[in-house]
């Protein structure tokens, strides 16, 4: 394996993590006072995590699975691996304390401050968010340098493209919660940025310890069960996050427009 096939696999993850950093920036030239942009950011990341877990990342899940072994028992393999994926995320939502939240927000949340709960209600969505984005991360770029150390850049560079592009309102997952409830836009960007970096770091295990032993069996059932954190987390975080900080039309406005964002973009680039 000559170098230059590496380096060039390596650039290309790392142009592809550091495109949650984009995301992180056009989120940032929001005003903080904007709860209206909040919830439907919020929403938006719901769009987007939804529609790429049910329409991208499970079927490949379930094709490559299938294809070892069979319809029955490779359709069973991702569907345990999905809800695993959930049981995961939600372990590790109830190991973490909760803090008292309010049942109902107020109908006047624009022109009202944040509360030290909403705040820590908010960072900790942004925290979580940012977790399960780096086990989303992680696998990815484990795909991005594998598919370009073929050589073929005709396929490497749409899939370097295609998850550059969605994980630019994966920056804004991050970002948006954190810098509502801490007001630090350093601190915000930094949570996004280095939350890409986690797929650069996929590349750099694949190429010292997984290249040998990744096989179809193991990027099937990882896939799946990001998939299940995924919807999870937008299930149990972002929409409920993004109906207390504004009206639920808008919520659902975003969430629509994150999927037709997402649609769009497999259909040009996948």
């Amino acid at each position: 394996m000559s170098e230059n096939p590496v380096l060039l696999a390596f650039g290309l993850t790392l142009f592809a993590g550091l495109a949650t950093g984009i995301g992180s920036l056009l989120a940032l030239l929001a005003k903080r006072t904007n709860t209206n942009f909040l919830c439907a950011s919020l929403g938006f990341s719901a769009g987007v995590m939804i529609y790429v877990s049910f329409m991208d990342l499970l079927p490949i899940a379930n094709e490559e699975l299938v294809l070892l072994l069979g319809e029955k028992s490779g359709t069973l393999c991702m569907i345990l691996a999905f809800f695993g994926g959930m049981g995961l995320i939600m372990l590790i939502d109830l190991l973490i304390p909760e803090p008292n939240n309010p049942h109902h927000a107020p109908r006047c949340v624009e022109k009202m401050a944040f509360t030290d709960n909403r705040q820590r209600t908010l960072y900790r969505t942004g925290i979580i968010v940012a977790l399960s984005l780096v086990v989303h991360n992680f696998p990815e770029g484990i795909a991005t340098f594998t598919s370009a150390l073929s050589n073929d850049l005709s396929i490497a560079i749409p899939i370097t493209i295609a998850i550059a592009i969605h994980n630019i309102p994966e920056g804004i997952v991050v970002s948006v919660p954190v810098y509502h409830a801490t007001g630090n836009r350093r601190k915000a960007f930094l949570f996004s940025f280095l939350s890409g970096l986690t797929e650069p770091l996929g590349a750099v295990v694949a190429y010292f310890f997984l290249t040998p032993f990744w096989s179809p069996m193991v990027n099937g059932t990882v896939m799946a069960a990001v998939a299940g954190i995924m919807v999870y987390i937008s299930l149990d975080k972002l929409l409920p996050t993004a109906e207390e900080y504004g009206k639920h039309h808008i919520s659902i406005f975003g969430l629509i427009a994150g999927m037709i964002l997402m649609a769009i973009c497999l259909l040009i680039f996948i």
